[in-house]
């Protein structure tokens, strides 16, 4: 089974639920911070953490993130395969030892291009995803290659967008599970962002079928990588 951990109520998964139930495929959604009860790894076949408002060190107000991120040691040890999307791979960074810089220069807000490096054009996450693409960007922070992970992808501004660590784990910046009403929510988040929320919502759908395509390619690799699709 497929196991979506949502740390924010108002970051779900989006299009990938839609993908996932269009699929028949097995999953359910651990919401941690109601203070859902996380799994025992050997209770699931993969996990896909979610992002959320928060940062990867503000476990004093978020205590929930502790938990967290031993559940995501355990998808390590276990070699669970796993994907962390924005704070979810900002958590595995920091798991792993590697630097998340709260409020860093590499901050995006948008419908944005990722670059893939030429270790990305061959991992199996980016199967068959050509090698610029277009997905969704809204992070204050930023992580760093974590020791002994591959680099992936890259954009202007943020220069490390997705890694791989070891066979079956990756993490990525940019978001590929929105859809229209979450960018509508994100950008009528704070008073910095509502007055561009028009814009925001305007450039994603402008995308939207090239971003949707690659979200699905990215989600079904996924998928297929931990043997729930083929």
């Amino acid at each position: 089974m497929l196991v979506i951990i949502q740390n924010d109520p108002e970051v779900p998964a989006g299009n990938f639920n839609d993908t996932i139930t269009e699929l028949g495929v097995p999953s359910r959604t651990v919401h941690s911070y109601a203070g859902d009860q996380l799994p025992h790894t050997v209770d699931v076949s993969s996990v896909i953490v979610m992002g959320g408002a928060m940062g990867v060190h503000d476990t004093d107000k978020h205590s929930f993130l502790i938990g967290v991120k031993e559940f995501i040691r355990s998808c390590l040890r276990t070699e669970t395969p796993f994907l962390g999307i924005c704070l979810g791979g900002q958590l595995l960074a920091d798991v792993l030892g590697g630097k998340v810089a709260a409020f860093s220069p590499h901050g995006e807000k948008g419908t944005q291009t990722v670059t893939l490096t030429e270790e990305g054009k061959e991992d199996p996450l980016f199967a068959d995803i050509r090698r610029e693409f277009i997905t969704f960007q809204w992070h204050n922070d930023s992580f760093d290659v974590p020791t002994g992970g591959v680099h992936l992808a890259s954009s202007i501004v943020c220069p490390v967008q997705a890694f791989r660590f070891g066979a079956c784990a990756w993490g990525t910046q940019f978001h590929p599970e929105v859809n229209r009403s979450i960018v509508e929510c994100w950008a009528r988040w704070t008073d910095e962002t509502e007055p561009m929320a028009e814009k925001y919502v305007a450039d994603f759908v402008h995308s939207e079928r090239s971003y949707q395509e690659v979200s699905r390619k990215l989600l079904v690799n996924f998928l297929r990588i931990a043997e729930l699709w083929r």
